[in-house]
């Protein structure tokens, strides 16, 4: 019976998200009033999709971190995506042998193609026309 417990514990806390929920009491000297509140805030960021679109739960605002001030390794997909200000050419989603999400994202620019390789949401590598590999 433990490892039904375990497995459903380890599902549950996996959710990326966390529900708080409380209590309220107000006394203004007459009477004391009680409310109630419940929040719901996702704790993961927003990915790409393939057709090169940010997606995130809708609670969870993807400006609510600072945008970097230049495109470097280390950097969130939708990040990228910001700085270009622009669509990419092409997005491939994959996953690599250890389980991880893998994404490269394609722009097409006027000196030759930029590919952006992503490990788990953060850019590890880059690759430019003319300027090699850069990576972490």
């Amino acid at each position: 019976m433990k490892p039904i417990l375990v497995i459903a514990l380890a599902a549950g806390l996996g959710a990326c998200s966390v529900d708080m929920g409380g209590y309220s009491f107000v006394s203004d000297g007459n009477r004391t009033t009680t409310s109630t509140a419940t929040a719901r805030v996702a704790t993961s960021e927003a990915l790409l999709t393939a057709e090169g679109e940010c997606q995130a739960n809708v609670s969870l605002d993807p400006s609510s971190r600072p945008q970097p001030a230049e495109i470097a390794v280390g950097m969130t997909e939708c990040e990228l995506v910001r700085a270009k200000a622009k669509r990419p050419t092409d997005v491939l989603i994959g996953e690599s042998g250890k389980g991880q999400r893998e994404v490269q994202v394609l722009y097409a620019e006027p000196g030759g193609r930029e590919i952006y390789m992503f490990t788990d949401n953060r850019l590890s590598r880059i690759v430019k026309p003319g300027q090699g590999e850069q990576q972490s």
